[in-house]
């Protein structure tokens, strides 16, 4: 807590007259790019397992969780500790299993009694808590996890594939239509029901598309690293030439 209390006092110091002109000009909503930027780039250094580059982008996040508290205190909103009596106190309320002398089944049985929490603590709809300004993709994730643990869901993972079966056949009749708005409707069928396919897979997509992206990346830059070496230009490659390559590369990193 000493270096937890340190960081806010120097926060507070840099917002005072003696302290940053920069810092003094911020605003909530100014620092909202940067916040996210930082979340962001410790995603990142997640990814890339660098533990010392992870803990200085923690780092960069608490300075912006500070600066929002003392924000909010200076404007007479909320102060800091009372943000971490109320995230405290919902912990407990939302544990009973471990907090108290509830008991449940199982998985299934806790996230629905989740929910229940959720709804008595004041929420009036089952998906009010989600932020419309959330990634969309996990923004359907969290959507349909909701919806499940209210018992809204399919009793197996062959029905969702076979609703995506079913709205790949709906996207091909859209597209012999030509209609775009059609199509696109078809399309953000299909990418919900592999979001929800993921689910009960227990495979966030977020996590998987961001795997999956970076896989591509690393395989596109060695196989551009083979063009640059080969003295011609990447348009003067066919696509016959060009996935010679590409199974090369993806053979190489077995």
């Amino acid at each position: 807590m000493d270096a937890f209390d340190r960081l806010i006092e120097i926060v507070k110091h840099l917002r005072s007259d003696e302290g940053c002109p920069w810092d003094r000009q911020q605003t909530a909503e100014s620092l909202v790019p940067y916040l996210v930027e930082e979340l962001h780039e410790y995603v990142d250094s997640l990814d890339r397992d660098d533990h010392e580059e992870r803990k200085k982008e923690l780092g960069d996040l608490f300075l912006h969780l500070v600066f929002q508290g003392v924000l909010a205190e200076e404007k007479g909103e909320f102060t800091i500790s009372g943000s971490l009596d109320s995230i405290s106190d919902k912990l407990v309320s939302r544990h009973p299993h471990v907090f108290g002398d509830a008991e449940y089944s199982g998985e299934e049985e806790l996230n629905r009694r989740w929910e229940q929490q959720k709804l008595r603590e004041g929420r009036k709809y089952t998906l009010d808590g989600i932020p419309v300004s959330l990634p969309t993709l996990h923004r359907s994730y969290r959507i349909q996890e909701k919806a499940a643990a209210r018992g809204f869901d399919w009793n197996s993972s062959e029905g969702v594939l076979d609703k995506i079966r079913e709205e790949i056949g709906e996207l091909e009749a859209a597209r012999e239509g030509g209609d775009r708005e059609e199509m696109m409707d078809e399309m953000g069928d299909i990418l919900f029901s592999i979001v929800n396919l993921c689910r009960w897979m227990r495979i966030n997509p977020d996590e998987a598309l961001r795997k999956a992206n970076n896989k591509f990346s690393g395989r596109f830059r060695l196989l551009e690293e083979q063009i640059l070496t080969s003295g011609r230009n990447f348009s003067e490659f066919s696509i016959e030439e060009l996935e010679e390559i590409w199974q090369t590369v993806k053979k190489n990193e077995q």
